[in-house]
């Protein structure tokens, strides 16, 4: 067993997870979208992206562009968060958490097509 891809296969299933915890509850009520929840999607997929460098596979580059999608969308849920709480003191406004949530639902698509990604390289795998 290759751990380096137990690491990297954990990485990328743990993104998916927590961005689908993140992602459940009603689209435009802070009280089923945990901040700490964002943050911890947010540093697991960097975690996951940065593992994915190096891979010079045609699939990898697949799956650092799914990785690159869903860093680019959870870092926007996490700005708008931020400008909307601290910056613009409105608060977390119906309008605002389902913009936060629907950019989470889309990192998570980018996880989704990553997981299955890999599935597909784990089956193409000859001994």
């Amino acid at each position: 067993m290759n751990l380096e891809k137990v690491v990297f296969s954990f990485f990328m299933i743990l993104a998916l997870t927590l961005n689908f915890g993140f992602f459940v509850g009603e689209v435009d009520d802070p009280a089923h979208h945990n901040v700490y929840e964002l943050y911890a999607v947010l540093v697991v997929n960097l975690i996951a992206t940065v593992m994915k460098f190096g891979d010079r596979s045609q699939l990898g580059a697949m799956l650092l562009a799914t990785s690159l999608v869903a860093v680019v969308q959870l870092i926007s849920a996490t700005i708008v968060w931020t400008v909307a709480v601290h910056v613009q003191d409105t608060g977390l406004t119906p309008a605002v958490m389902s913009t936060i949530v629907s950019l989470s639902g889309g990192a998570m698509l980018a996880n989704i097509i990553s997981v299955i990604l890999l599935m597909i390289e784990a089956a193409m795998l000859r001994h």
